[in-house]
């Protein structure tokens, strides 16, 4: 399949997704995050650990490993008043321990960077700014929205085609829009379904925070659980929220070129796919427990995209004529927002 048509199916995607966000965005977000979702992390990470993971030394990536773990039983199994500052220093102490993998080569200077930022991270731990970021944003919209677009803007300035070009254009007016056009859709309702379990999740938490963050309109006097679900700022955010999660999603699924489907030894295929169906039905059980059980392998999928998401950095800047000296070489194909191979050594 040639650039070009990779470009006009994405753009499709996009505008598929980005209806369908304006349509039933809660309902929508819960679909994309239970269904396409698990197939994500699954098959992401296996195409990752092929590829070993973009990172400059054999082992790297298995310090992923205990912050994920260490994330999990904060986020999942204890809600006291210290589990935010740890979900936000892991998750801050694993996009450092990224850096180091893809710009440091000797072992030891990459343990002494880890430490430096873990002790760093505890410390800024207690500004509710840095747990916003790193704690909510980072492994959710900025994951999901900004490192796909970094993926997206790569590949245009690889292929420099008009239509990756103008993929890029759709891609960040579909985002936009919801924040400039809110129709008002007096048949929509939000489903008893999505309320029960947005709220029970974390997400309404992003929803709220997100209106706050970007300073958007709402009723006086409104509470929290109005503001997510029955005010127009709350729509809109949700809509971006649905749309981020779905293209993102269905974006991965559409390089074929990458994942080579066809290519998949058919033992591994098959529990994927088992993997994935179990996936569903445990989220149809019950929602919220499937986000709980299936949360490590969820983050563990978004630590393991820290360095491929700097050689993303690294490849954009060269492309735009700064050359970043890192131990390893990233030259990636035109057409493809990164590199299909594990980089070579120089």
């Amino acid at each position: 399949m040639n650039t070009t048509r990779v470009d006009l199916i994405n753009m499709g995607l996009m505008i598929i997704s980005c209806i369908a966000a304006y349509l039933l965005p809660f309902e929508l977000f819960l679909f994309s995050y239970a269904v396409l979702g698990p197939l994500h992390y699954l098959t992401e990470i296996s195409w990752l650990h092929r590829r070993d993971y973009f990172v400059n030394g054999k082992w790297d990536y298995l310090i992923f490993i205990p912050l994920t773990l260490v994330l999990t039983y904060f986020v999942v199994f204890d809600e006291g008043p210290q589990a935010g500052r740890w979900a936000a220093n892991m998750i801050f102490t694993s996009f450092a321990a990224a850096l180091a993998m893809v710009f440091i080569k000797k072992w030891t200077n990459k343990f002494l960077l880890i430490l430096i930022a873990f002790m760093i991270g505890w410390l800024m731990s207690f500004f509710n700014g840095f747990q916003l970021i790193f704690g909510m944003y980072i492994p959710t919209l900025i994951h999901v929205f900004l490192f796909t677009g970094l993926f997206i803007i790569y590949g245009a300035l690889k292929s420099k085609s008009l239509t990756a070009g103008l993929s890029v254009f759709i891609f960040v007016l579909c985002g936009i829009s919801f924040f400039f056009y809110a129709p008002v859709m007096s048949w929509y309702q939000v489903s008893p379904y999505a309320v029960s379990n947005i709220s029970s999740l974390k997400f309404g938490g992003l929803i709220y925070s997100s209106v706050q963050s970007l300073h958007l309109k709402i009723p006086a006097g409104s509470n929290a659980y109005q503001v997510v679900f029955n005010s127009m700022a709350g729509q809109s955010v949700m809509r971006f929220i649905a749309f981020a999660y779905t293209y993102h999603y269905l974006n991965w699924f559409s390089k074929t070129s990458i994942i080579k489907w066809h290519l998949v030894p058919r033992k591994w295929l098959i529990v994927v796919l088992m993997a994935w169906v179990s996936a569903i039905a445990l989220y149809a059980i019950d929602f919220v427990l499937g986000l709980e059980v299936l949360f490590l392998l969820s983050m563990l999928h978004v630590f393991f995209e820290f360095p491929l998401n700097f050689r993303s950095f690294i490849g954009i800047a060269g492309e735009m004529g700064f050359n970043i000296n890192t131990p390893t070489a990233a030259p990636a194909p035109a057409g493809e927002p990164i590199l299909k191979k594990r980089i070579t050594k120089k």
